[in-house]
Parts: C-alpha cells; structure tokens; sequence
C-alpha cells in the first residue's frame, strides 16, 4: 500500500506555495532564514514551472529546482514537489494549438492564463507524462522529499472540452459504459423528440442547441469528462508510484460547494494516497466560518474520516472576488485551526512570498510586500508556533455527531435545464441545513447515499434529486435499523440516468417517507407560504410547494395558505425501529432549526445548551489521546465545558470544569486519560 502521510514530516504541516523562480536567487537566502523564523515545516515548489524546467522540447533545465531543493533540504524544511502539467509551456500549444480546449459553443480557448487543456488531448498527455518522468526519476528519492503534487485545482476553471478528439473519446466512453448505441438510446431517453442513435459514430458532446439538448447526454458527458481527467492523474500518480516508491501522491481539491462543481470527489478520493483540499472564504455576507467548517468536514469525508491535509487557503484577503476584504485580526489563526480541529494535519497557504507581477499580485501571502513589519507576518509567525504545539494532534481523527448525504452527480443532474423552479438550489439547501446543524453544535459527516449510515444516529438529505434505487433501499433499511432521517423536498426524483422513477414522486423515497407527491407547486419569485402546527406556532416557507399524501405518515406541520393550504407541509413516519421526516418547502432558518431539532429529540442527540452560538467545539481522538478544540468566533468571551481534565496546548495551562476562551481566540485541550 502506498504511504499516505508526508515522507520525514513529524510535525504538522505548515507553511505555503513556494515559487523562488518569480525571485532572483540573492532572495532565496532571505526566504528560507525568514521560514525558519516562521516555523514553516513545508512548502509546495514547482506547481507551474514547466516552461523553465523544459524551456524547448526535450531540452531540460533543473539546476536551479537542484539547488531551491537543497538549500530547503538543509534548513529542514520538507518539500511538496509539483508535477507542472496545469501549465503547458507556450511552445507546447505553438506546437499542438489543438490542445486546448473548445466551448460547447466551438470557441477555442488561446494560451495566456492557466488550466486550459483538453484533456483529450493525445499530444498533452504524452508530453504531461514526460515531464512528470524526468521529474520522479531526478527527485524520486531526494531527501527533501515528503509529498508528490500532481498538476493543480483539476476542474478549474475549465473542466470540460467539446472538440472532434473529445467526441471521438467520448463515443469509446459510451461503448465501455452502455456496451452498444443501443444501450445509450435506453439510458439517454433517445424516443423522445426523436433523438434516437442507430451507430456511435452520429453522437457528438452536448454543444450548442437551438433549445434544451438531452438532459442525460449532458449529465453523461460531465461523468466523461470528470473520468478524463481522473485517468490524465492516474497516469502521472502511476510514474510517480513507479519510480519515487514511498512518497504518497496527491493533488489538491476544491471540496467547497462554493468553489468547484465539476469533479466527482467521491471518486477523486480513492485515487489519492492523501487527500489534500484548498480553502478559501466567499466574501458574500454569509458566515464565512461556517462554510470553513463545512468544507473541511466534506473534506474529511471524501479523506474516509482519515486525516486530511489543507494546502492552501489565504492569510488575508484573496483577489479574485468582486470585493475583498482583509481578515480580521486573529481570524487567520481561527481559519487554519479550524480546519485542524476538523481532521486537517496541518495549515498551507497561497503563497509564502507575495508576488509582484501577475494575475494574484494583490492575494495575501504569508510573507506581504510590506515584509516582516505586517500584522499579517507577525500573525504567522504567531501562527506556526501554535500549529508546533499541537503535534501530538496529527494523525488523530475528528468525532462526528450526524451525517449528511451529498451527490456530485445528483448536483450536476438538478443544475441542468428546465426543472421546475430555478430558485432551488442544491447547493443552498446543503449550506442551510449544514448551518442549522452548525447551529446546534453538531459535528457532521458527508456520506455518499449507499454508504454505510450504521454509526448515524441522524441523517440529513438536503437535496438528493437524483437518487438510484439502491440509494433508496439504502435509507430504508437505515431507518428500518433505528435511524433517524430528514429529507428536503424535491429528492429521489429520478434516477442515474435522469429518468423519473416509475410511479409516483418521490420515486426512490416513497417507503421510507411514507407518503406520495400528487404535484410540485414552485412558488413565484418572493411570494412565500405560511406552515402551522405542532405547537401552534407558525412557520415560513418559500420556492416551493407541494401536493403531499401521506401513506403511512404522519402531518406535523400543514400549509395554511397557496395551492397546497390544507395538505401536509411537514410529515413524519415511524418505520421499524427509526423515524423519517419530510420537508416539502423551504423553511427559512427558523424553521430549519425547529425542525432539526425535533429530529434530534427522535434520534437521542442531546442539546448543547451551554454553548453560545458561533462558539464552535470540535473532538480529535487517536493513539496520541483525546482533544477538544474550541473556537470562539464572537466579539465576546466564551465558557466551555469540560467533561474531564486536561492541558491547554496553547498556553501549557492546566484546564477543569469551564475552558475560557476569550474573543475571537481559540483553544485546544489534551485531555487526561
């Protein structure tokens, strides 16, 4: 089995991007003192230099990667060493311009940013495989080595091609997948408006139409390029396996829903030997570090619950949003220990050095163009003395009080044309639910729908549009079992290849539910519902609406006005040994909360009353012991309780009873025993 922790790392990892050929080599020097003073453990080198590692075809320059190598190997600073395949050089697409990428639109991209490839691309993928031989077979066994890089964000910014070699790739996939033209005219629903194939070699990728194209062509030809670029790594990460044997390979993930949709990361995570992710906070007005959280646990799922790595995140504020702000003191350290107290071993930053030329001139680095008088240095410097102490914490695992079931695929399936409301949004339903939980300090695990949900006591489904049947058994015998599931409406609709399941809504929910759908009623824009029942107090609910009957269920909550006044809002159903509840409108935040919470109550989770809201606590366990992080995002000083003893790592004091923390700060107890 390959390793899956960084070769010679025994601390947790801290330091960033590291791309000394933007720097003469007189700055090398200085970078590696200031890292040191830093307590930086690790740096990623090489991520976009293939241009100067091979400035002409087959013509290789690696004296100075020999050299930024050695002097980091000296000064004990681990290496996160960078296949540079996101890059081709600009002699490569002078060569090969059928390399890169063509819009469904048949717009061919031009060379001059990064990440645009088609990853189809015969010419490409020799030349990738090249360059990632000659690097594994000089640096496969260096010294400095701990951690292989392939390529970088695969799926950004673009993630799929729509040229003649892609179609010719994506007609092998098809034959592979479905066997004959016949089995994609059954998957794909070809009878209608008479799209039926009678040979592979009429099929094209989705491109422009003069209206909707097949909504199971295009759900097939995001699987196909995901599967794309999933083999291009495979190929590299088997080099590197092959000839750097020890060293774990890894690529960097965009896991956030508010940052890439475009890969499957459920697959992505069994082909890394250590996942690793990159995070950074959408300035939109929500709260930022709740997304943090989010994005770390769906991390750590993907990861399997096993520890994770973060890469990359920003020390303050990044330079690609409408607006940027600056973060606020103290909050780099909350954002980098957050993402360790939900699984990460260890905090990496874009960039160490700020750079001055460039698309990202004005992204924070951990290093500023105003140098070593910052805040921002000052911060860090503060910052990898904390990550030092919180050693003993690697390789621990982070506890989870509840699940909740997210699909790429399902993602991708309802994002298509024509569903009946545009104002449902998969993504925002994941985030509310996530936040109600948040709210109600539980820990959350992501599950995929046919995993196993045994160690749950609540499950949630945000949003599930699409669901196969064996997701559905899947649940039933989950709440069969004992369990406690909540569904959101318009979830188990159809099925893989976006065919509604037969019978009634919600096809692959029906039993577990116990209930029918005669007929969704989206709402119009900004027009809302009023919901009441169970304890005569009134709920909110807007987007959507439905004709619920119940068969087995119970109504809790009914629609007091719209179409559906008088049908069932809210149900429950007791089904063996567990409970299921049913949403079929979009509550606003107060009704989440009421809702999760009575499903808490049904699944024995008990409330977490003496802990303020934004005050987060999180558990890590292992070999090395039990700890409890807390991180108190208010402007005012916090009390957690304590269930047993223990020392404080940040401050070496002794801690009982009620762990102060005061504003904005965060604390981390090993506990005794």
């Amino acid at each position: 089995m390959p390793e899956t922790t960084p070769r010679g790392l025994t601390r947790l990892a801290f330091g960033g991007d590291y791309n000394p050929e933007q720097w003469p080599e007189s700055v090398w020097q200085e970078d590696v003192r200031l890292m040191r003073e830093a307590g930086v453990t690790m740096v990623s080198v090489g991520i976009f230099s293939w241009a100067l590692l091979e400035p002409s075809p087959g013509a290789y320059d690696f004296g100075w990667l020999d050299r930024i190598l050695g002097l980091l190997h000296e000064n004990g600073i681990r290496v996160d060493l960078g296949t540079p395949t996101v890059v081709p050089p600009a002699w490569f697409y002078r060569a090969h311009p059928e390399a890169l990428p063509v819009t469904a639109e048949g717009v061919r991209y031009e060379f001059g940013s990064r990440g645009a490839i088609c990853h189809s691309n015969a010419d490409y993928r020799a030349a990738a495989a090249s360059i990632t031989t000659k690097l594994a077979e000089r640096y496969g066994d260096h010294p400095a080595l701990a951690l292989w890089h392939v390529h970088n964000e695969y799926g950004v910014p673009v993630s799929a091609c729509y040229c003649d070699p892609c179609a010719a790739h994506f007609r092998r996939w098809l034959a592979d997948t479905y066997g004959s033209v016949e089995g994609v005219n059954e998957a794909w629903g070809t009878a209608f408006w008479g799209q039926h194939y009678t040979d592979l070699e009429q099929i094209n990728p989705p491109r422009a139409t003069p209206t909707v194209g097949n909504p199971a062509q295009a759900l097939d030809y995001r699987r196909f390029a995901d599967a794309t670029v999933r083999e291009n790594f495979r190929t590299e990460r088997d080099i590197l396996h092959r000839l750097s044997p020890g060293i774990p390979v890894t690529t960097n993930f965009m896991t956030a829903l508010s940052q890439c949709d475009s890969m499957d990361y459920w697959a992505w995570g069994r082909e890394v030997d250590l996942v690793t992710n990159d995070h950074y906070l959408i300035t939109d007005g929500r709260r930022t570090h709740v997304n943090l959280a989010m994005a770390a646990d769906l991390t750590r799922s993907v990861a399997g619950g096993a520890p994770w790595l973060l890469l990359e995140h920003s020390t303050s504020g990044v330079n690609w949003q409408p607006r940027n702000p600056a973060k606020a003191p103290g909050q780099m350290a909350r954002n980098s220990l957050g993402h360790v107290a939900r699984g990460s071993d260890g905090a990496m930053f874009f960039q160490w050095r700020q750079s001055r030329r460039g698309a990202e001139k004005f992204h924070s680095a951990m290093l500023p163009h105003g140098g070593t008088q910052t805040r921002v240095w000052r911060e860090v410097v503060e910052l990898g003395a904390a990550v030092d102490s919180l050693a003993p914490v690697r390789g621990t695992r982070t506890r989870a009080d509840a699940a909740v079931l997210w699909d790429w695929q399902s993602w991708w399936a309802q994002n298509l044309q024509w569903r009946p409301s545009e104002d449902h949004d998969p993504r925002e339903r994941a985030d509310a639910f996530y936040e109600a939980l948040y709210d109600r300090h539980l820990t959350v695990d992501f599950a995929h729908p046919e995993a196993d949900l045994s160690a749950y006591p609540l499950v949630v489904v945000p949003a599930l549009y699409l669901m196969t049947e064996a997701a559905g058994n899947n649940l039933r015998e989950y709440v069969e079992n004992g369990g406690t599931l909540v569904v959101s409406y318009f979830s188990g609709i159809v099925d893989e290849h976006d065919a509604v399941h037969r019978g009634a809504y919600p096809g692959a929910l029906r039993e577990v539910l116990g209930l029918t759908v005669e007929e969704f009623s989206p709402l119009l824009q900004d027009e809302r519902v009023r919901v009441t029942g169970r304890d005569s107090s009134e709920l909110t609910g807007d987007v959507w609406t439905e004709f619920v009957v119940p068969r087995g269920a119970e109504t809790v909550w009914t629609y007091a006005d719209g179409l559906a006044a008088g049908h069932p809002a809210v149900t429950r159903h007791r089904l063996g040994e567990g409970t299921a509840w049913y949403v079929s409108t979009r509550l606003d935040a107060h009704g989440l909360d009421a809702l999760i919470g009575w499903a808490a109550e049904d699944a024995r989770i008990a409330p977490c009353a003496d802990l303020p809201r934004d005050v987060e606590v999180v558990r890590r366990s292992g070999e090395s012991g039990s700890f409890l992080f807390a991180i108190n995002h208010t402007a005012t000083d916090a009390k957690v309780p304590l269930d047993a003893h223990g020392t404080e790592l940040l401050t070496g004091e002794r801690a009982a009873g009620r762990l102060a923390v005061p504003a904005g700060a965060v604390r981390v107890v090993r506990l005794d025993g």
